[in-house]
């Protein structure tokens, strides 16, 4: 028999189409395809009925279960609910897996709800208890639940089946995580704490009392984004620019607010504004990774690479010959002085001794930027800066105190940790300003759901309810419209309860293919490049190209105007939390094997010590991961302890020792106690902490020492 790749139907061999779907049936049948996905999984078992079924007749028992499993499968798959097994009088649905929706959570509670309706009114002579719990689980999304094969297992089940179990008669009983999807739309009793077995703590479970009157719409794409809201806050951007540029005088403004408020695209439109303008103006932009503290001073690297036009695939000596150009071409004074100490941003620096302090490089570097600013009017945007190291912060802050008489504009964007990591940032300076970014007005998210869809009405219902889902985030409205475009009607629709459901929907409409393509992409990270996706991915070049584009058209990713690597067109995700939901939906095995994948791409591009953080950073996921699925490989742990390695060298040439220590620190947790080259790695370790006045420095120091006599 020959297995349809499509659709999984069996036919025999001398069949070439398959006859449920015409597809070809000489491609192979498709692999296992696993994926984590949060789920939510409802439990109903009828009360009584195993020992009332003793008593009668199996065809009696039959003629009660058919119109009972009948109705059940209705209303379960009625709210967007797959029916995995039915046993006997219990039945066992999963809302969430294949397709995810936004709101399945919801959904699962409304199906118990119609069924306990049903019940009561219809049936009395039948009682039933009902159990639902979501959690994260890894689907098996080959299965065929109609032919006895489970798509989820794990303690999402497990849970749900002993809340079931404990729920009173004609009850329903909820866990955490689905109480708190759905309390805005579900009316609760107070929770109850039930002992569930194989628990060691106490359950918490809410009993379902009633839904709340409600509006049923769905979403999907829409065509551009049309600015909306935001015209005073752009105003302010314009306004501070032509200030800097009359008065040459430097000025900060940090764009904060939460994802999806609208910070990139703020900058975006001042870049706009930038372009349309007469005067020759340098806008250079910068973005801080998410990779943790060892990706040092990145996003000013970022800046110095673009005003030398490094591309990421020039040797040692190109990058260093553009560095030295493009300082000669800036800097009148001190340009060796100068040029020494951005080498270290580019890469391109050999090792040498930690210097005594920071503000040299600081003095450097500033001296770069105001030479740049002193040519022409100077735009430096750095994005995300809650991701920022500490150096890098205060950076920032050393630029914008002693910066001369220059047109000078920094633009910072970053979530609102960055305030609860520096409370103070650009406080009590003069040329500092922090634009909050606030939640659209009913009336602005409205506008821009109109636009969004374009058309200037919407029901009065669905208008309703997108704006009470959106809450005034434009990322929320976005999704929104372009779900419902995507979908193409908006009365079979489904309500997003947040972005990471909106999301999830989303990427489940794309077909399996495209999906494990941005799913690659997101293990790269928010930019990412043709080669990359190919070499994570395992697909021809020619075929990630095409399923690119298409993505580009559904407006999930953008293909960027310049790139950093020769040869290679650079994409980046729209927005981060598409890349977020997508890299979590990878199993851990998965994601450990396209880390590797990807670190060896980027090796191939030469030049190991300019990337070697990011190296670092897929090194280590891989090997954790690695560890997490119960796999060991000694390749694989010194290909991560190297990296930290080389990471920690760079970080402790550029001063930054809070991430050297720490980079240093992780490469001796894997590091072997007889190994040679452990007393180096000591004493490089000893040094951070000795310039951080760490108290744990001089028994590294010493530790290094003794294992050099040692050795």
């Amino acid at each position: 028999m020959l297995t349809c790749a499509n659709c999984g139907l069996e036919s025999p061999d001398s069949f070439r189409y398959c006859p449920a779907c015409a597809a070809l049936l000489d491609q192979p049948a498709v692999s296992a395809r696993e994926e984590r996905k949060v789920v939510t999984v409802l439990f109903a078992d009828l009360v009584g009925f195993t020992s009332r079924s003793e008593q009668l007749d199996p065809e009696d028992v039959r003629a009660v279960l058919a119109p009972y499993h009948a109705r059940l499968r209705d209303e379960l798959e009625r709210y967007g609910g797959t029916v995995e097994k039915f046993i006997g009088d219990a039945v066992m649905a999963v809302f969430g897996a294949p397709v995810a929706h936004e709101d399945d959570p919801e959904r699962a509670v409304r199906a118990a709800l119609a069924i306990r309706s049903w019940l009561v009114d219809e049936q009395a002579e039948l009682q039933v208890r009902i159990g639902v719990n979501t959690g994260e689980t890894i689907v098996n999304l080959n299965a065929r639940p109609a032919e006895g094969e489970g798509m989820v297992a794990g303690d999402v089940v497990n849970t749900a089946a002993r809340l079931q179990s404990a729920a009173p008669v004609n009850g329903i009983l909820v866990g955490a995580y689905t109480y708190e999807a759905t309390k805005n739309a579900i009316d609760y009793d107070d929770a109850t704490p039930i002992s569930a077995k194989g628990k060691s703590d106490p359950v918490p479970a809410w009993p379902v009392l009633q839904a709340r009157s409600r509006f049923g719409v769905d979403v999907t794409q829409a065509t551009r984004t049309p600015l909306v809201g935001r015209d005073g806050d752009l105003r302010l951007l314009v306004e501070t620019f032509a200030r800097v540029r009359r008065e040459r005088s430097p000025q900060l403004v940090t764009l904060v607010g939460v994802p999806g408020i609208g910070k990139s695209r703020l900058v975006y439109e001042l870049f706009k504004d930038v372009e349309r303008d007469t005067e020759l103006i340098t806008w250079r932009q910068g973005r801080c990774l998410p990779y943790g503290e060892g990706v040092a001073y990145w996003a000013l690297g970022e800046v110095v690479k673009a005003q030398a036009g490094i591309l990421e695939t020039d040797s040692s000596d190109q990058a260093r010959e553009k560095l030295h150009r493009a300082v000669a071409a800036a800097v009148e004074d001190q340009a060796d002085w100068v040029e020494s100490h951005l080498s270290p941003l580019v890469g391109v620096a050999p090792e040498r001794e930690l210097a005594d302090d920071r503000r040299e490089a600081f003095a450097a570097w500033r001296q770069f930027l105001e030479a740049l600013a002193e040519q022409r009017p100077l735009v430096l945007v750095l994005e995300d800066l809650q991701w920022a190291d500490d150096g890098l912060l205060d950076f920032v802050d050393h630029l914008v105190d002693w910066a001369g008489d220059v047109a000078l504009l920094v633009v910072a964007t970053a979530r609102p940790e960055l305030l609860a990591r520096r409370p103070g940032w650009g406080g009590g300076k003069a040329n500092a300003v922090t634009i909050s970014l606030s939640s659209l007005t009913n009336e602005e998210t409205a506008e821009l759901v109109h636009a969004l869809l374009e058309r200037s009405v919407l029901p009065a219902e669905a208008q309703a309810a997108v704006l009470a889902r959106a809450g005034g985030n434009p990322l929320y409205a976005e999704e929104f419209a372009r779900l419902l475009r995507e979908r193409g009607s908006i009365d079979d629709a489904a309500m997003p309860e947040s972005v990471q459901g909106i999301i999830a929907a989303r990427l489940d409409l794309l077909t399996a293919e495209a999906k494990a393509l941005v799913q690659a992409a997101a293990v790269l990270g928010k930019v990412f490049w043709l080669g990359a996706v190919s070499a994570v991915s395992g697909r021809e070049r020619w075929n990630v190209e095409q399923e690119l584009h298409d993505l580009e058209r559904r407006e999930l990713l953008r293909r960027e105007r310049r790139g950093s690597v020769e040869g290679e067109t650079e994409y980046a995700f729209r927005h981060l939390l598409v890349r977020d939901v997508a890299y979590g939906q990878i199993p851990r095995g998965e994601r450990a094997v396209k880390h590797r994948a990807a670190a060896a791409w980027i090796e191939s591009l030469g030049r190991p010590e300019d990337h070697a953080e990011m190296l670092a950073h897929h090194y280590v996921n891989a090997l954790e991961l690695s560890r997490a699925a119960g796999l060991e490989d000694t390749d694989l742990t010194d290909a991560a302890r190297g990296a930290l390695r080389t990471a920690g060298d760079r970080a402790l040439g550029l001063n930054a020792w809070p991430a050297a220590a720490d980079l240093f620190a992780h490469a001796l947790s894997l590091w072997p106690e007889d190994d040679r080259d452990r007393p180096e790695l000591l004493l490089s370790y000893g040094s951070a902490l000795l310039q951080l006045g760490d108290d744990r420095a001089g028994d590294v120091l010493s530790e290094a020492r003794e294992s050099l006599v040692e050795l």
